[in-house]
C-alpha cells in the first residue's frame, strides 16, 4: 500500500497545499515563492527519493517566516500521516553528509515524541532570499509538527549555502532510512509496544 498524504491548511498568513509520498523516485514540484527554500527542498525531495508536490501562498510582502515555518508544520504533518502507525519500519536513521567544505550530522528517531536539537551557526542573515535563521525554525516546525526526534549537528563548514543544502540532504538521507521496512520487525520497534 502507497505511503502517500495530502494536507492543505490556510492561515490568515499562508495558503499550503502539500502532497507527500514516502516511497516516491525523488520527483518535486515546489513553488514556496522563496526560490533559496524552493532549491532546499528539491534537494531533500531527490535525495530522500520521496515525491512532493508543494505550492504555497505566503506573506512574503511581510518576510519568509510565516512561509517556511508553516511549510515546516504541513511538511511535518504530512510525514507522520504518511507514515502511518509505524509498523515494520526501523524507526531511526542517520546521515553524516558531505558536501564540498561542509559536513552535517543528522539522526531522526520516529518516536512519536517531538524533539529538536540544532547545532549549527551561520556567517551571514541570507541565502538566496531565504533567512538563514528559518533553518533552524523549518526544522523546529517539522519534528514538533512530525513528532520526531530530530538532531542537526555541524561538523564543520564555512559557506553558509553549502551547510544548509548539506542539513536538508542529511535529513532527507536519515528520513528515508528511518521509514524504510524491515522485515524482521513484525510490529513497531519498541518496548513499549507502540510509538
Amino acid at each position: 500500500m502507497a505511503r502517500f498524504s495530502r494536507i492543505e491548511r490556510n492561515t490568515n498568513e499562508t495558503k499550503i497545499q502539500l502532497d507527500f509520498h514516502v516511497d516516491g523516485t525523488g520527483k518535486a514540484d515546489i513553488d514556496s515563492g522563496v526560490g533559496f527554500f524552493d532549491h532546499m527542498l528539491h534537494g531533500f525531495t531527490r535525495h530522500g527519493l520521496f515525491d512532493m508536490k508543494l505550492k504555497v501562498d505566503g506573506d512574503l510582502e511581510v518576510d519568509c517566516h510565516h512561509t517556511i515555518e508553516d511549510t515546516g508544520i504541513v511538511l511535518g504533518h504530512a510525514i507522520r500521516e504518511a507514515v502511518g502507525d509505524k509498523k515494520g519500519i526501523k524507526r531511526y536513521g542517520s546521515c553524516i553528509l558531505p558536501m564540498d567544505e561542509a559536513l552535517v550530522l543528522c539522526a531522526v528517531d520516529l518516536s512519536g515524541r517531538p524533539y529538536l536539537v540544532f547545532d549549527a551557526e551561520f556567517t551571514a542573515d541570507r541565502c538566496g532570499d531565504m533567512d538563514t535563521e528559518m533553518a533552524r525554525e523549518f526544522f523546529y516546525a517539522v519534528s514538533y509538527a512530525g513528532a520526531m526526534n530530530l538532531h542537526l549537528k555541524v561538523l564543520h563548514g564555512s559557506n553558509n549555502h553549502h551547510i544548509m543544502e548539506a542539513m536538508f540532504k542529511a535529513f532527507a538521507k536519515a528520513l528515508d532510512a528511518a521509514t524504510m521496512y524491515d522485515e524482521r520487525i513484525v510490529d513497531v520497534l519498541s518496548t513499549k509496544g507502540s510509538l
